[in-house]
């Protein structure tokens, strides 16, 4: 019996999901054509105010309790920003969405392409698409998100290259933190931890306690070589240490 009601409701998250996404597509597409008139500002305001709503009511409808912590270390305005954190399941993107203060895209893996809606939400709300086989693709993609965030908007970006799927914090790819250094922005360290017990761990979405944890910015401007050689591990550190905080296994 608890698995018929797991399965009805894990059908029921999924099929709102969709619907919800496929039905608010063309309001992304008129505050997309207002930021091509002019009113970018404003379009972002309310891309990111959607896309929050919309966050928050898939969290409500999995029943998760969702402990947000550190929203004091992310600056409400000013230069652009350079999220990175662990990445243990899809859900994470729904937690961002939900509780990052700011408007900011995502760089996304290529794959995410295939999916219907989902990926022109990526696009709308600024993200990019890597391709990870392709370095001349993969160098753009990392060129082009660091220049957004010189023009003051934010991305996020997860250094572990893939999800880790309950298995700890793995080791972070250096490539992705050029996202950073070449725009010169702050980097947020994000840790996230139980968002993979949502739905990936059992094939059922369930209400489970779920942590998202922001650290103090970390500077990437005015680096010397050694220093910026160190930033991935330095990063790491610091997200297995807020991990480790909570009794996640961290490292």
């Amino acid at each position: 019996m608890k698995r018929l009601v797991l399965l009805i409701k894990t059908i029921l998250v999924f099929a709102g999901i969709w619907i919800s996404v496929a039905i608010a597509l063309p309001l992304g597409f008129i505050f997309f054509i207002l930021s091509l008139i002019g009113f970018d500002r404003f379009a972002r305001w309310l891309l990111r105010g959607l896309a929050r709503l919309w966050a928050r009511a898939v969290i409500w409808a999995t029943g998760c309790k969702v402990t947000v912590e550190g929203l004091e270390h992310i600056p409400r305005e000013g230069e652009g920003l350079c999220f990175v954190g662990n990445h243990p399941g899809d859900f994470d993107v729904i937690l961002a969405l939900a509780y990052i203060p700011r408007a900011f895209g995502f760089i996304a893996k290529k794959e995410i392409l295939f999916f219907p809606f989902i990926n022109l939400w990526v696009l709308l709300l600024g993200g990019l698409f890597l391709d990870r086989k392709n370095i001349g693709q993969a160098r753009r993609a990392i060129e082009w998100g660091a220049e957004r965030i010189r023009r003051g908007l934010s991305m996020i970006i997860f250094p572990e290259g893939t999800r880790s799927r309950g298995k700890g914090l793995l080791p972070f790819k250096a490539g992705a933190f050029k996202l950073a250094t070449l725009a010169g922005s702050p980097i947020i360290p994000m840790a996230i931890e139980g968002s993979y017990a949502v739905y990936e761990e059992t094939g059922f979405v369930r209400a489970v306690p779920v942590r998202l944890a922001f650290g103090p910015p970390i500077s990437t401007k005015n680096l010397s070589v050694e220093e910026r050689k160190a930033l991935p591990e330095q990063v790491r550190e610091q997200i297995a240490r807020m991990l480790s905080g909570s009794g996640s296994k961290g490292l």
